[in-house]
């Protein structure tokens, strides 16, 4: 899901940083502090977002400014108008090699035996969420299978903990908004001709990704983005709850055991070496009505502690008021809680 506007206006003191060609991370910090940081997170958007585009996160940069950490708001290839043409094999693939650059860049700065290096966080928000979720749950190496690119290893490093904020079905939310549509019965329609004809021209004669008709995407409450056949079907996941995509990991549909293959693997993957914690909006308007936020919520607990996983149970929460980007109510519980969960490793 795409997240509202942050406020216009504002100017951010800190370093930008090329973690890969044509890829860059802004680091929030002014410069003379920059070296005396040895604690990092990464903050990861939903679709659409890229550098300060949802409204907590210079609130959360302020907030850090007098501890040890320091936040980095990463860039993507599918940040802003590219998430239709991405995928999160691709998106793991460059936090992956964010993630060696800031290892590097604070070990540079900070030299010392590898007991006291700092620690790393990956935070994402909305689909963002799903970023995460997928660098942490998955065997290490991942088996990349872009069409375009073949099969590749994708190796992650280790990170210190994980926060999923906002980790709300992008295929519910598309669910919600055909029913709650003036024309459901012909936006219903949209979805299903968009559907087969994802299945049916999947790629071009030339094998590059085939792209669906704008003015049909946007019947469906899409950004106006060019969008694969390959991402809608991953997002739009039709054959869900029998057969989710890489892209549903948080419909509240999804069996048990399809929880346990995802939550429930954290553990044994060993990627994240401390706790996760999942920050879900009380008023989330990309959230349909039907969703029963606390069991569901309780069903990711339950299956990430049964592989193995700990769960934050101090600091998760459903944030009472907050809307999906947290634009104003629950900004400073929200803040809060990351602090508190980042001071607690």
């Amino acid at each position: 899901m795409s997240s509202s506007t942050a406020s216009r206006g504002l100017s951010h003191r800190g370093v930008l940083h090329e973690y890969a060609p044509r890829l860059v991370a802004f680091e929030f910090t002014s410069p003379t502090k920059a070296g005396n940081k040895k604690n990092s997170l990464i903050f990861i958007g939903g679709l659409t977002d890229g550098l300060c585009t949802v409204p907590y996160v210079s609130k959360l940069a302020e907030t850090l400014e007098e501890t040890d950490w320091s936040l980095f708001s990463i860039l993507l290839s599918s940040s802003y108008g590219g998430w239709g043409v991405s995928s999160l094999d691709r998106d793991v693939e460059e936090i992956a090699q964010c993630v060696r650059y800031i290892r590097d860049l604070k070990a540079s700065r900070l030299p010392g035996p590898p007991s006291q290096s700092g620690k790393l966080v990956i935070m994402g928000h909305s689909t963002g969420s799903q970023d995460v979720l997928h660098y942490i749950y998955p065997a290490n190496p991942l088996m990349s299978t872009e069409f375009q690119k073949g099969v590749k290893h994708l190796i992650r490093p280790e990170v210190d903990g994980a926060i999923l904020q906002a980790p709300c079905s992008d295929r519910e939310a598309m669910m919600m908004h055909i029913q709650a549509s003036a024309e459901s019965n012909a936006t219903q329609g949209v979805f299903d001709q968009l559907v087969h004809f994802a299945r049916t021209q999947p790629y071009t004669e030339d094998k590059s990704d085939a792209l669906l008709p704008l003015n049909m995407t946007s019947k469906l409450g899409l950004p106006p983005d060019p969008l694969s056949a390959r991402r809608f079907l991953s997002l739009a996941s039709p054959d869900s709850p029998a057969k989710p995509s890489e892209d549903d990991l948080f419909s509240s549909d999804l069996s048990d055991e399809r929880l346990q293959q995802t939550f429930g693997m954290i553990a044994t993957q060993g990627i994240m070496q401390s706790k996760l914690m999942v920050l879900y909006s009380g008023e989330d308007e990309y959230s349909p009505k039907w969703v029963d936020k606390e069991k569901l919520l309780q069903r990711w607990k339950a299956a990430a502690e049964a592989g193995g996983a700990v769960w934050d149970a101090e600091n998760s929460a459903i944030i009472a008021g907050a809307s999906h980007a947290v634009e104003s109510i629950g900004q400073t519980e929200l803040v809060e809680r990351v602090l508190r969960y980042l001071q607690s490793l």
